[in-house]
């Protein structure tokens, strides 16, 4: 009885060496699935902002707030100096941004955009337009903004002011970084600060409060 008792131990073994010898014989055989490229012009991401599922960040603040409302994205700034930003949590290398966006109300003298390659709250890349005719791409670095098409805000033609709508395209290639306004380029850079990220949108005040500003139709493609 021992005997057969160990000679059975033994048969056992050698099936479960050779069953585990068979296992990673056939592992080594299925080939390992390689990261995908997109295609250029592809669509990575797309929101009409209709479903609150999205996974915007919003939330309510002293007065301002950044909100789902009637099948857009609505940032209400109600402090001077400030910016409020909301990013869906997705991150991209190489993209191409399009958001269509309107002042609903306040001062002309505000700021509002898109944000690629945003590493954290203070650190960032924004491509920003005011309604009283002016533009500039900023880079949030540390915290500290620094324009870097210009030493300030350059006046652009081809901004909508007042309550107008706005196309907004902005592509981050490498270290490319264009920004086009109703169809018009505005800005064509360089910087090698940041290579991948979130993408968001952005809103901000100057001296003036009550900045309200309304999102919609945003679609991130593959350049």
């Amino acid at each position: 009885m021992l005997k057969l008792s160990i000679l059975m131990k033994n048969i056992i073994f050698s099936i479960l060496v050779l069953l585990s010898l068979t296992a990673c014989s056939v592992l080594d055989l299925i080939p390992t699935r390689e990261t995908e490229v997109p295609l250029p012009g592809s669509v990575l991401l797309s929101d009409t902002f209709s479903s609150s599922e999205s996974g915007w960040k919003t939330w309510n603040q002293d007065g301002s707030f950044v909100i789902y409302q009637v099948d857009g994205l609505r940032f209400y700034i109600d402090k001077s100096n400030l910016d409020f930003w909301s990013t869906p949590g997705y991150q991209f290398q190489d993209v191409r941004i399009e958001v269509e966006a309107i002042k609903i109300d306040g001062p002309d003298n505000n700021s509002y955009g898109v944000i690629c390659r945003m590493q954290d709250d203070k650190n960032f890349y924004a491509f920003v337009i005011s309604s009283d005719g002016y533009a500039g791409i900023i880079k949030v670095e540390e915290g500290i903004y620094q324009l870097i098409n210009d030493q300030s805000m350059e006046f652009a033609s081809s901004v909508n002011k007042g309550r107008a709508i706005n196309n907004l395209s902005v592509i981050c290639e490498g270290n490319q970084l264009s920004f086009d306004i109703n169809g018009e380029n505005q800005f064509s850079i360089t910087d090698d600060g940041f290579i991948n990220g979130e993408v968001g949108l952005i809103a901000g005040s100057f001296d003036e409060p009550g900045v309200d500003i309304f999102f919609d139709n945003l679609t991130v493609f593959q350049p």
